[in-house]
């Protein structure tokens, strides 16, 4: 029987993808090997903040905030949530003095005179934006809360995320820019936003075990799609099965299995050129789980 050593707070977010990844350990579909997951489902800013204090063992976290925490935490190297080509979009309702067909400088300079609403300033989504525009003005508020506050007139714009991505049109908004594509363009790299972390001062040993057994848990969902979207669906806001599929194939890809070189690659350089342009204070650490 695991003793109380053996159980883990596990942190992440109450999001589809993050379900179908996690779906095989809450449901008990996978050897356990003897140790017990507590669950913690909460946005990822506030993840974000958890990681910062060391809270929880095993947790989501954006990408961005990982440089802040690779002193305490290292990358297991599945669960990433990387978008090849895609990824969160500035969006708004008034595009008015921008084309459709706009060059990124003068996409620049329209935002650059604007409100953004963002939903984190330690998300990845909004240091890809400042990668991209560099300062800028800007409201925080929760990610669900996007839609309403552009259309409300606080922001002129809004960074968005999560199925806002897919739900955007329908909610009357206009694509400005999708930084997943212009980082692409940029790189040839995938966009790296989120991934799990590990508490380094656990024992190598289970580290090991705690890996396996996410990889395993990620692995059952892939290979029984069907009833992992089904459990993921509760987390789809907004979404009916087939669009919760659609965003699921987004977020659960090649680069969720492992990193691979190519998904390291992405991680170093999205945290070296934030450094370099000042937008992080430290060059971060990054380890990952072996």
């Amino acid at each position: 029987m695991p003793s109380e050593s053996n159980v883990f707070t596990l942190g992440h977010s109450p999001d589809p993808d993050d379900a179908f990844m996690f779906y095989a350990m809450a449901e008990n579909k996978i050897d356990l090997r003897g140790y017990r997951f507590e669950h913690r489902l909460e946005d990822i800013q506030t993840l974000n903040e958890r990681a910062l204090r060391g809270e929880l063992h095993i947790s989501a976290i954006s990408i961005h905030a990982f440089a802040y925490v690779s002193d305490r935490y290292a990358l297991l190297p599945c669960g990433a949530s990387m978008g090849d080509g895609y990824g969160p979009m500035v969006v708004a309702t008034n595009t008015d003095g921008l084309a459709a067909d706009a060059a990124d400088g003068e996409i620049r300079a329209w935002l650059g005179q604007r409100t953004i609403a963002i939903p984190g300033r330690m998300t990845s989504a909004y240091l890809a934006l400042r990668l991209y525009l560099g300062e800028i003005d800007h409201i925080v508020v929760p990610f669900d809360q996007i839609f309403e506050t552009v259309k409300s007139g606080r922001a002129a714009a809004g960074l968005i995320i999560h199925e806002g991505q897919l739900t955007y049109e329908r909610s009357g908004f206009s694509k400005i820019i999708d930084l997943g594509e212009w980082w692409k363009r940029e790189t040839s790299l995938p966009l790296p936003l989120g991934g799990n972390v590990l508490r380094k001062d656990i024992a190598p040993a289970t580290q090991h075990d705690l890996l396996e057994i996410m990889r395993e848990s990620i692995d059952y969902g892939l290979t029984h799609r069907d009833e992992a979207v089904r459990h993921s669906l509760p987390y789809a806001r907004d979404m009916d099965a087939s669009l919760a599929g659609k965003f699921i194939g987004m977020y659960v890809n090649d680069y969720t299995r492992d990193y691979g070189e190519m998904g390291r690659r992405a991680v170093r350089e999205f945290l070296q050129t934030a450094h370099q342009r000042g937008y992080i204070d430290r060059q971060p650490a990054i380890e990952f789980v072996e």
